[in-house]
């Protein structure tokens, strides 16, 4: 995975949410506490994060910086954050070199930052159609490039369920929902 994957993502979440972008955003993305507008301004916090660990390369934590979004800032303007945001990313990652390492919990590569913005970008936009009850779903080619990189042991069937079963968003096949889990992201090679 690699900056065109952000950016293909960051223009799959605009297209899905800025029709709707007039609409009541303090409601609930979905199964999530937080609301539809806190939800996206943490996708724009994710991607700035990621960006920064590839920029700055710490290799033992994560830089002491937050993203802060003004309150009133309407949803089009956290949107136009989360494009902001993800241009960062996919600029830091086209620069980065495939040796490159940054801290995520370990030592992790450019294409496992690519594959973690993807899935914040998608899982969360998803997260926020479920809030405003707009009927969408993540690109299965995205979705399986995500598995790949950030869940190895995923099994087998449509990737867009099984990314959403992987990360406790949907039902798959016979196996419970999930409660909890963690993607692998650091790798040491």
């Amino acid at each position: 995975m690699d900056y065109r994957d952000v950016d293909t993502a960051v223009t799959e979440l605009l297209k899905a949410l800025g029709p709707h972008a007039a609409e009541d955003w303090t409601v609930p993305a979905g199964s999530l506490e937080w609301s539809c507008w806190e939800t996206a301004a943490h996708i724009a916090h994710d991607l700035l994060a990621y960006a920064g660990q590839l920029a700055a390369r710490p290799t033992d934590s994560y830089l002491p910086f937050d993203l802060t979004v003004r309150p009133t800032a309407s949803p089009t303007e956290v949107l136009q954050t989360v494009t902001a945001c993800g241009r960062l990313l996919s600029g830091a990652l086209a620069t980065a070199g495939p040796t490159l390492r940054a801290w995520h919990w370990g030592p992790c590569d450019p294409e496992g930052f690519a594959a973690m913005g993807v899935a914040e970008t998608l899982l969360h936009t998803h997260d926020i159609t479920q809030g405003l009850a707009v009927d969408w779903l993540p690109p299965a080619p995205l979705c399986a490039a995500v598995l790949d990189r950030l869940f190895p042991d995923a099994p087998p069937g449509d990737p867009i369920q099984v990314l959403l079963w992987c990360t406790g968003r949907g039902e798959l096949d016979d196996l419970p929902r999930r409660t909890s889990w963690m993607w692998k992201a650091a790798r040491s090679d």
